[in-house]
C-alpha cells in the first residue's frame, strides 16, 4: 500500500458528509478500519491483516440494520399479499397507512413510502420528507400527534401515543435502560421483536408466531432485486447473513457476532438475527459527540460551553443534578465578572449557520437568562410565595438534568390530565374524580393487550373519547402487570425514587404509577414536535406556558398524582421567552 492509499482512506473518514446518508455510519466504521490496517502496512510492519471474508468489518450490522430498518415486507400486510399469490421480491402493494405523512398541518402526500407497506422508518423519519412542504428534518421521529396504525379488524387507525425519537434512545443510565413512554420494554431487543411482531406492522395480539414466521419467509426468499436492496448493493438477506460470502461489499461484511447461516436457522432464530442487526444499528443513533467523553460538541449550548471553557460533562462520581447546579454557579460567577463569550457562529460550516434549522446559531444573553432559569431551583418545595412573584425559577433540572436533560425515569406532570379534562362531556376536574381500579381489583381484560391475554381492553391504554372513561394512564398499565415481569425490577426502583430496599407495598406504588410517563430528553426537541406523548402540544412556548399552569395545580392539590416537583416551578409570563430560547439552543445538525 502506497502513502497515497493511505491518505485517501483518511480522507474518505474525515469527509464523512459526502457520503449518501444511508451508508454514513457503515463508511466511517469501515473506513476506519482500513485506515488503520493501512498504517500498519505503510509503515513497514510485515503483518498482514486476515481477509475481510474471515473477519468482517466492524460497524457492518450498522449499515445491514439501516436496510432492516427500511425493509417494507415484514408487515401483516404483505404477508397477505404474499399469501394470495403476489411475489415477496416485489414489495409494491399499496398499504394506505403509508401513502401520505400525517403532519400537524396538511398531510404530505405522496408520502416517501406510498405504495408500499409499513416499516420503521414511516414512524422513525430523518430526512425523508426535508423538502416537502409541511416537512423536514426529524429525529427519528414522525409528525403525528399519535402515529397511524395498519388497518385491521380492531378498527384501529392510530397509535395511543406518538412515536419517539430514536436519536440517543439508547443511552446508557444509572439503573437500566427501558424504553417506550411507559417503560414497557426492558431492552432494545425487545423493543424491536415487539414492533416486528406487534400492531404498528398490522400484527393483532395473538399473531406473533405468524409474524416471526412471515419475517423469517422474507428473509430466505429475498433476492437482492428490490429497490431497497439494490440501494444497499443488491445482496440477498442470506447472503449477507452468512458473512463470508466474496461478493458481499466490504461495508456490509458482518462480524462472526452477527452472522447466521439462514438455511438451516429456525424462523425463530432468522428472527433473532434480524432483530440483533437492526438494535445494532439503533443503538448507534446518537447525537455528535467527543470520542473520549462522549459529551455532545455541536448544539449552541455546547459551543457556549466550550468557547468558555465550561464543563461539559460531570466529573466522575458526581450526578448530572450536582453537575447542572455547578455550571449555574460557574456561570453566575462568569457573568459577574463579565468574562462571559457569546456565540452567534456555527463553527462547523463555512456559512456560520445551521444547515437543517431555520433559527440562528447563536447563544446570547437571551439563552444565557433562559439557561440559568433551566437551572435554577427553589429554596424548598413547594416555591414561596415571593419565588412565585419574581419567577424565573424553572426547576427543569428536577427531571431534565444535564448534559442528556433526562433522569430517564418517569414522572406525571398533568399531561394526562388535561386531555382528559379538555374533553367537553369530562370537563375540569373530570380525571380527579375517574375510578382507577387499585391492584386488588385490576383485572387483565384493565391491561395492555398481550400474547397471553389477547382480548384485553386496553381501556387505560387507550385514546381518550368523549362520553367514555378511555385514557392513558402510562406506567399504571405496566407496573405490577405479569405479562411484562422483565422491566418490574427497574419500574419498581423509578416509583421507590431509588430507596432500596423499597418498604413500599405493590399497592402503593401502584397508585404512585398514575398516568407516569418517561422523561424525554430535551436535545434537538426543533425537529421532534408535536411534543408530549400524545401529541398534545406545537410549541415550545406552549410547553412551558403548560408548566406554568400545572405547578399551579399542583401547589393547589389539583393534580392527580402530579409529581412534586412540579411545586417547584416559579415561572412568569416574561420567562416563556427567554426559557424557550435556551431550549433551541439544544438543537444540532445531524445525518
Amino acid at each position: 500500500m502506497s502513502q497515497t492509499d493511505c491518505i485517501e482512506r483518511n480522507d474518505d473518514v474525515m469527509n464523512l458528509t459526502l457520503i449518501p446518508h444511508h451508508l454514513k455510519i457503515a463508511r466511517v466504521f469501515a473506513s476506519v478500519f482500513l485506515f488503520l490496517t493501512g498504517l500498519v502496512a505503510c509503515s513497514g510492519s510485515e503483518s498482514t491483516p486476515p481477509p475481510l471474508t474471515a473477519t468482517g468489518t466492524p460497524g457492518a450490522e450498522e449499515a445491514v440494520g439501516e436496510r432492516l430498518f427500511l425493509e417494507t415486507r415484514f408487515a401483516q400486510a404483505f404477508k397477505v399479499f404474499v399469501d394470495t399469490g403476489g411475489d415477496v421480491n416485489d414489495p409494491t402493494i399499496g398499504d394506505n397507512v403509508v401513502n401520505t405523512v400525517e403532519t400537524l398541518g396538511a398531510p404530505i402526500t405522496p408520502g416517501p413510502f406510498k405504495g408500499l407497506s409499513m416499516n420503521c422508518r414511516a414512524c422513525h423519519l430523518v430526512d425523508d420528507v426535508l423538502d416537502a412542504p409541511g416537512g423536514g428534518m426529524r429525529t427519528y421521529a414522525d409528525f403525528a400527534r399519535r402515529s397511524p396504525l395498519p388497518a385491521r379488524a380492531d378498527g384501529k387507525t392510530v397509535a395511543v401515543r406518538n412515536s419517539p425519537p430514536l436519536v440517543n434512545s439508547a443511552l446508557d443510565r444509572p439503573g437500566g435502560v427501558l424504553f417506550h413512554f411507559d417503560a414497557e420494554f426492558n431492552s432494545m431487543e425487545e423493543l424491536i421483536a415487539t414492533t416486528f411482531t406487534g400492531r404498528n406492522f398490522g400484527w393483532l395480539p395473538g399473531e406473533r408466531t405468524q409474524a416471526i414466521a412471515h419475517i423469517a419467509r422474507v428473509v430466505r426468499s429475498d433476492n437482492g432485486t428490490g429497490d431497497l436492496a439494490k440501494e444497499f448493493d443488491g445482496t440477498p438477506f442470506k447472503v449477507l447473513f452468512g458473512g463470508t460470502d466474496a461478493s458481499i461489499p466490504e461495508e456490509f461484511q458482518l462480524t462472526s457476532e452477527f452472522r447466521k447461516t439462514i438455511g438451516s436457522a429456525t424462523d425463530q432464530e432468522v428472527f433473532d438475527a434480524v432483530v440483533k442487526v437492526v438494535t445494532a444499528y439503533v443503538n448507534g443513533l446518537r447525537f455528535s459527540q467527543t470520542e473520549d467523553s462522549g459529551a455532545p460538541i455541536r448544539s449552541p449550548f455546547d459551543v457556549f460551553l466550550k468557547t468558555n471553557g465550561l464543563p461539559q460533562a460531570p466529573n466522575a462520581n458526581e450526578s448530572p443534578l450536582d453537575y447542572s447546579r455547578r455550571l449555574l454557579q460557574l456561570l453566575q460567577s462568569r457573568e459577574s465578572a463579565g468574562t462571559l463569550q457569546f456565540v452567534t457562529s456555527n463553527p462547523n460550516r463555512t456559512d456560520g449557520q445551521f444547515q437543517f434549522h431555520t433559527q440562528p446559531f447563536s447563544f446570547g444573553a437571551q439563552e444565557l437568562a433562559g439557561l440559568k432559569m433551566f437551572l435554577a431551583e427553589p429554596a424548598a418545595l413547594p416555591a414561596a410565595q415571593t419565588e412565585l412573584t419574581i419567577g424565573k425559577i424553572g426547576n427543569c433540572v428536577a427531571c431534565h438534568a444535564a448534559p442528556n436533560f433526562t433522569d430517564f425515569k418517569a414522572h406525571n406532570t398533568g399531561t394526562t390530565q388535561k386531555e382528559y379534562d379538555k374533553i367537553p362531556s369530562h370537563g375540569i376536574g373530570a380525571f380527579m374524580q375517574l375510578a382507577i381500579p387499585t391492584l386488588a381489583t385490576r383485572t387483565a381484560a384493565d391491561l395492555p393487550a398481550t400474547e397471553q391475554h389477547p382480548q384485553a381492553s386496553e381501556r387505560f391504554r387507550a385514546v381518550p373519547a368523549a362520553s367514555t372513561t378511555l385514557t392513558d394512564l402510562g406506567l399504571w398499565n405496566v407496573f405490577a402487570n405479569p405479562d411484562m415481569p422483565a422491566p418490574q425490577p427497574k419500574i419498581r426502583a423509578i416509583l421507590c425514587d431509588d430507596q432500596q430496599p423499597c418498604p413500599l407495598p405493590d399497592a402503593t406504588l401502584l397508585d404512585r404509577a398514575i398516568a407516569r410517563f418517561k422523561t424525554p430528553g430535551l436535545r434537538d426537541l426543533g425537529h421532534s414536535e408535536p411534543f408530549m406523548h400524545n401529541g398534545q402540544f406545537d410549541t415550545l412556548d406552549q410547553i412551558v406556558d403548560f408548566y406554568r399552569e400545572v405547578s399551579d395545580l399542583q401547589r393547589t392539590g389539583g393534580l392527580r398524582n402530579g409529581d412534586r416537583e412540579l411545586g417547584g416551578i416559579a415561572l412568569t409570563v416574561q420567562d416563556i421567552v427567554p426559557l424557550t430560547a435556551f431550549l433551541k439552543a439544544l438543537n444540532e445538525d445531524y445525518q
